[in-house]
């Protein structure tokens, strides 16, 4: 596994390996970024193709919401949260290598303006659970 950056601990993280940049307490009724870890970036290798759901989609917690393809496979991208995709990050379906080399940056892959939460975790719980 190569040196991952920090993991913010003001974001909140589903098991599936997305990031919320947003405390599990103040995100229902606003809208949030959403990507994909270091974990799941440093897992998937050089990250070459992204595809996203459309603006004005609704999304679901816990379903699939776009696909992720690197040199290695080809990987689902679960949506953490319920809402509506407000905007996608057009940077990163352009040159997905964002997603390996700023994943909780530059590499955003979507906004949603939530409805609901899905199953999530404190940074402290997903450090826990992927031995971080």
């Amino acid at each position: 596994m190569a040196q991952l950056p920090p993991l913010p601990d003001n974001f909140t993280y589903s098991a599936e390996h997305e990031w919320i940049n947003a405390k599990s307490d103040a995100i229902v009724g606003n809208t949030v970024k959403i990507g994909i870890t270091a974990v799941a970036s440093d897992a998937l290798g050089e990250v070459v193709y992204v595809d996203l759901p459309e603006v004005g989609d609704s999304v679901t917690a816990g379903e699939t919401c776009g696909e992720v393809e690197s040199t290695k496979s080809v990987s689902d991208l679960y949506c953490p949260v319920s809402g509506e995709v407000v905007s996608i990050n057009e940077a990163a379906t352009d040159n997905p290598g964002l997603l390996n080399s700023d994943p909780y940056g530059e590499g955003w892959l979507l906004e949603v303006n939530v409805t609901e939460l899905g199953e999530v975790m404190d940074a402290a719980g997903y450090a826990e659970a992927n031995s971080l």
